[in-house]
């Protein structure tokens, strides 16, 4: 059975021999866990690296949006990875490269070294990410694909969910600097168990890298983040903003048309001939839009606006942690026996309902409030993420599977990093288009700090609701879908 992907129940690697399943998902659950738990644990630290490093929020997060950005950038290359070389020593290789960039930021002195170990970083989850999932969707039969994703969307969606909360713990007790310390010990087990424990399960060929696209990829998504980016400190109307978005969406054009022209493009576009998969995949991107973006922003309102300690800010989102982390094994097992459609349009209702209940905040709007709603959107979330993603996997032949787990994730990445972007930018151009002007604050400072107080909340709204507009959008794809089983018969 080498060179085929193996569904029984005594599975065997590319080179014909026996391995156990069970201990190869473990290995790599508890890799990804930690790669992917770094992902968010800075949002509940970005008050505290604000004052560390006296830069602003808009910079910091640069910290989220350019770890995201690089994931979006290396997961095309690592569909040629996937081809060539052995999954074991790329998954290996990959835990490598993410533990340098946790050194790095470990021993960061400045923010510019500490943004260059988050995209190291970035890096190394672009590979682990993909691998894991091309390695989770080929080992396991169609009928049990569904479970299996949802095991995969517990690591993919629980590891984030918690990090704020994990951060806040940390920051109560330590410096900001034992959030990477604290990953380490667990990346250097992750590499020694993987050593013994992990196999060659994908047929590899040779695959030549177009590095023309790579370039084209990297300048156009990273001209229009930096152009999003940049909205809070200038405006629309300021040319480094529109010129650098109108240089990103060329440049993106002209990626998209080479890819469509060579025979071996960085991003296999064919599989968007699948309706299906077309529409589950930006059904997923604009949820991620949603999503990664409020997440941020809802660690720095508990803690600029309402005073809240990091450990609070963080407790705050644990209910909605531990929601995802439960419902997403049991939406995989929902998914395989009732299809997705129905459960993505809940999802994206419940998603949409409370995201927009968060516009109309206040200073004083009751904690209890802000923990159900997110709780809610959290299940709202779990019922979306990996039953969509499995329908669009589900829509491709065999062959296209991994081209189709690259094209997925880099979507989402991309389009997550851009829409955090836009929402910490609304947040801040808006908070400073309602400040008051330094002759209150001279006149009256009792006035100029409730004004500003004001001000800042009035940014989160607009930021609230730029998150509950992306959420709407979604749920009316989210009707779009076909109604079918989730297993391939």
């Amino acid at each position: 059975m080498a060179g085929n992907i193996d569904t029984s129940n005594h599975p065997v690697d590319q080179l014909g021999r026996p391995y156990n399943r069970l201990i190869l998902v473990f290995t790599m659950l508890v890799g990804t866990f930690s790669t992917f738990l770094t992902s968010t644990m800075l949002t509940t630290a970005f008050p505290t690296l604000m004052r560390s490093f006296s830069i602003s929020a808009n910079t910091v997060q640069w910290l989220t949006t350019g770890f995201m950005l690089m994931m979006g950038i290396v997961i095309p290359i690592t569909g040629f990875f996937l081809q060539r070389f052995d999954s074991r020593k790329l998954y290996l290789s990959a835990i490598f490269i993410f533990s340098i960039g946790t050194l790095l930021c470990f021993f960061a002195k400045d923010f510019w070294e500490i943004l260059a170990g988050r995209l190291i970083q970035g890096a190394g989850v672009g590979i682990t990410a993909p691998v894991y999932q091309t390695i989770m969707t080929s080992i396991f039969p169609p009928s049990k694909r569904g479970a299996a994703m949802g095991t995969a969307g517990m690591v993919i969606g629980l590891a984030p969910a918690i990090g704020p909360t994990l951060a806040g713990w940390i920051l109560m007790h330590y410096s900001w600097r034992m959030l990477f310390l604290a990953i380490l010990p667990i990346l250097l087990i992750v590499l020694v168990m993987g050593w013994f424990t992990l196999r060659k399960v994908l047929p590899t060929k040779k695959a030549p890298i177009d590095w023309l696209s790579v370039l084209l990829s990297m300048v156009g998504f990273g001209s229009m983040l930096f152009a999003f980016s940049s909205v809070g400190d200038y405006q629309w109307t300021d040319p480094i903003v529109y010129v650098t978005l109108t240089i990103g969406v060329i440049v993106v054009a002209l990626f998209i048309w080479r890819s469509m022209k060579i025979s071996n493009p960085l991003l296999q576009f064919k599989v968007f001939k699948q309706r299906e998969f077309s529409l589950s995949a930006a059904l997923v991107a604009v949820s991620f839009m949603s999503m990664n973006g409020f997440t941020l922003i809802l660690p720095l309102y508990l803690q600029t606006i309402r005073g809240e300690t990091p450990l609070a800010s963080g407790l705050t989102l644990l209910p909605g942690a531990i929601v995802i982390g439960l419902m997403n094994p049991v939406t995989g097992r929902i998914f395989d026996q009732m299809g997705g459609r129905n459960m993505a349009i809940a999802g994206m209702f419940l998603l949409t309902v409370t995201t927009g209940s968060f516009i109309p905040i206040t200073a004083t709007t009751p904690v209890i409030d802000i923990v159900c709603l997110y709780t809610i959107r959290m299940l709202g979330i779990s019922m979306v993420m990996m039953p969509v993603t499995t329908t669009g996997m589900n829509a491709l032949p065999l062959n296209l599977i991994s081209d189709g787990t690259v094209v997925n994730n880099t979507a989402r990445q991309v389009f997550a990093s851009m829409g955090t972007a836009i929402l910490v930018s609304v947040m801040s151009n808006v908070t400073k288009n309602h400040l008051p002007n330094g002759e209150v604050a001279k006149a009256t400072p009792i006035l100029f700090r409730k004004l500003a107080l004001h001000a800042n909340v009035v940014g989160f709204r607009y930021a609230f609701a730029i998150a509950a507009s992306f959420a709407f959008i979604g749920l009316i794809m989210a009707f779009f879908l076909k109604e079918h089983k989730g297993a391939v018969k």
